[in-house]
C-alpha cells in the first residue's frame, strides 16, 4: 500500500450561524415573484418550487459571462457563491428559464463542461479537474442543477481560462464556445487543490468549501480526479478507490493534532467523506495521507 502526505494549510475561524426563522419554511401560496408569471405548465416549477428556487438563487450571485440564451425561447443562467471563480474548488449552479414567463424550467442538461487554461509562453492548453456533468440539486429544487470546477491556478499574464458548455432545453441546444472567464487567486497561505503521482498518472485531491469549517467536529468532503491524455478534456473523476487519512496539526500551538478524526472515504455520489474534529481557531495545518486500494 503507497502512501503519501498532501499539505492544506488554512485559518480557521470561528463561525456564528443565525437560525432561520420557523415560518421562513412556510409558502404563500399569494405570493408573487419578481420577474415570474405563474402558470399550468408542466414543464415548470409549481408556485411552491418556484419561491423554492427563487429563495435559493437570493444566496448566490450570477455568472454573467455564462449565460446564455437559446433560440429565443430560454435563458439560460450559471451561478456561483460570489459570481467569480477562484483557484480550487467552486460550485456551479444552472437555472433555465422560459422568456415569454420567467417561469423556472425543470428538466434540462448541461453536458460536457471544460475548462481549459492557455498557457502563453509554452504555447499549449490544458485543463482542470471538474464533475462529471450536472445533477439535480435537491427534489425540492428541481430546476437547480449543479456541478463544480477546480481551478489548478489563476488567471495571469502567463495563461488565460475559458469555459465551454453544452445545453439542452426542452428539445432545444445551444453550446457556450470558449468563453473567457477571471480565476482569483485564494488567499495568502491557503491551499485547496494537491496533486500527486501514481507511477505515469497524475490524480488531483480537491477540497470542497473548506472555508465553511467550524471549531469542533466537521464533516470533511474531497473529490480526487485523473488527469486523462487529451489536453482539451476536464479531468473526470478517478476510477480507482482511495482511503483517504487525515492529521490535522496547529504549528502556533506546539504542532499538536486532534482527537475523534475519521479518514475519508468514498461515497455514492463519488465524493470522499469524513470527519475532522478542529478544537480550536486558529491556524491549522491539515495533512492528508492517500492509501490507495
Amino acid at each position: 500500500m503507497k502512501k503519501l502526505q498532501l499539505l492544506f494549510i488554512m485559518p480557521i475561524a470561528a463561525l456564528v450561524f443565525a437560525s432561520c426563522n420557523s415560518n421562513d419554511d412556510g409558502v404563500d401560496a399569494g405570493i408573487e415573484i419578481p420577474g415570474i408569471t405563474i402558470t399550468d405548465d408542466v414543464d415548470c416549477c409549481s408556485a411552491e418550487e418556484a419561491l423554492q428556487v427563487y429563495k435559493f438563487l437570493q444566496t448566490v450571485k450570477i455568472i454573467p459571462e455564462l449565460t446564455t440564451e437559446i433560440d429565443g425561447k430560454y435563458n439560460v443562467f450559471a451561478y456561483s457563491a460570489t459570481g467569480k471563480l477562484h483557484v480550487g474548488y467552486n460550485d456551479l449552479y444552472f437555472v433555465a428559464t422560459k422568456k415569454l414567463t420567467g417561469n423556472y424550467i425543470k428538466y434540462f442538461d448541461v453536458n460536457n463542461i471544460t475548462p481549459l487554461m492557455y498557457m502563453v509562453k509554452m504555447d499549449m492548453t490544458h485543463s482542470t479537474p471538474a464533475s462529471d456533468g450536472i445533477s439535480t440539486f435537491d427534489d425540492s429544487r428541481l430546476a437547480i442543477k449543479h456541478g463544480w470546477v477546480s481551478f489548478l491556478m489563476n488567471t495571469s499574464e502567463a495563461g488565460q481560462w475559458t469555459i465551454s458548455y453544452n445545453i439542452e432545453v426542452l428539445g432545444n441546444s445551444a453550446t457556450v464556445d470558449k468563453t473567457s472567464i477571471t480565476v482569483d487567486k485564494l488567499p495568502e497561505g491557503q491551499s485547496w487543490l494537491k496533486n500527486f503521482k501514481i507511477e505515469n498518472d497524475t490524480y488531483y485531491l480537491t477540497l470542497v468549501n473548506p472555508t465553511n469549517w467550524q471549531t469542533g467536529k466537521n464533516t470533511i468532503e474531497a473529490y480526487v480526479s485523473k488527469k486523462g491524455g487529451m489536453g482539451d478534456k476536464a479531468y473526470g473523476l478517478a476510477t480507482e478507490v482511495f482511503t483517504i487519512e487525515i492529521d490535522p496539526r496547529m504549528p502556533d500551538m506546539g504542532n499538536h493534532t486532534s482527537p475523534d478524526n475519521t479518514a475519508l472515504t468514498l461515497q455514492n455520489d463519488g465524493s470522499y467523506q469524513g470527519t475532522i474534529n478542529l478544537t480550536m481557531t486558529g491556524l491549522w495545518r491539515i495533512q492528508i495521507g492517500r492509501a490507495h486500494v
